[in-house]
C-alpha cells in the first residue's frame, strides 16, 4: 500500500513542506493529499487521522503519524537506505539536535516572516528579535557545514531530514531578501536548485488560496 501525505497549502504551510520535500528529494514514492488550511472541512478531513487536527499526516496502512519531524523519524526507519540521517553517530547527534531546535524555536522569525511561496522577493525589514533568529540560524548552519557538510552541498553533506526541516527557512530568507552572510546564500541556493524544490514552488503558486493572516502585505497581495 502506498504512503500517503496529507499536507496543507503549499503556497503557506511549512510543516507540510518539510516531510514533503524530504521524500520527494529521497525518491520515496507517495500520494499526497493537499487540504486548505481555511477548508469549512479541514478539522473533519485531517482530525480523522490527525489527533491535533493538523497538517501534515502520513498515511502507511493502519499507521498514522503526525508533527513533521516525527514523521521524518519514521520514514528514515522504514526507508534506511534513503540516508535520511547521517551515517555517522556524531553526526546524526548533531542532525538531530538541529531539527529539534528548529522545531521547537525561532517564533519571532516564524511569526514575521511567514512563508508565502508566491510572493516575489520584496525586503521586510526585520524586528529585533526575528534578527536575533537570523544570526543563530546563519551560525547553526555554519557550524554544521564547518563539522560534517565536507561532502557534500548541504548541511550534512547530502540533503536529508535537517535540511528538510530549515527548508521553509530558505524560503523566507529568501522570500523577504532577508541580508545574509555569502555562505549562508550559498547553502539557500543549493536548497532552491534541488528538483524537488522547483515542484514545490510550481505548485504553490498555482493555488488559487490567499489566507490573509499569511499575508504581511495584507490588504494587498503580491504575486509572483
Amino acid at each position: 500500500m502506498a504512503l500517503k501525505l496529507i499536507i496543507g497549502n503549499k503556497n503557506y504551510s511549512s510543516w507540510s513542506m518539510r516531510p514533503w520535500i524530504a521524500m520527494k528529494a529521497a525518491g520515496i514514492p507517495f500520494e499526497e493529499i493537499v487540504v486548505s488550511l481555511d477548508a469549512a472541512d479541514f478539522k473533519q478531513r485531517v482530525g480523522a487521522v490527525s489527533g491535533p487536527g493538523k497538517v501534515p499526516v502520513l498515511i502507511d496502512g493502519d499507521v498514522q503519524v503526525w508533527e513533521s519531524l516525527a514523521i521524518l523519524e519514521y520514514l528514515a526507519e522504514q526507508f534506511p537506505a534513503a540516508g535520511l540521517w547521517p551515517a555517522d553517530p556524531a553526526a546524526r547527534a548533531h542532525a538531530r539536535t538541529v531539527a529539534h531546535e528548529m522545531h521547537a524555536g525561532f517564533l519571532p522569525l516564524r511569526r514575521h516572516l511567514p512563508m508565502n511561496m508566491a510572493r516575489p522577493v520584496i525586503r521586510r525589514a526585520l524586528t529585533p528579535e526575528a534578527a536575533a533568529n537570523v544570526r543563530r540560524i546563519e551560525a547553526l548552519w555554519a557550524d554544521c557545514r564547518a563539522r560534517h557538510g565536507g561532502g557534500g552541498l548541504f548541511l550534512f553533506g547530502r540533503f536529508g531530514a535537517a535540511d528538510a526541516m530549515y527548508a521553509p527557512v530558505v524560503a523566507r530568507l529568501n522570500t523577504y531578501d532577508v541580508e545574509v552572510a555569502a555562505a549562508t546564500r550559498g547553502y539557500m541556493d543549493a536548497v532552491i536548485a534541488l528538483p524537488a524544490w522547483a515542484e514545490w514552488r510550481a505548485a504553490a503558486v498555482k493555488e488559487p488560496w490567499v489566507l490573509a493572516n499569511d499575508e504581511v502585505d495584507w490588504p494587498t497581495v503580491h504575486r509572483v
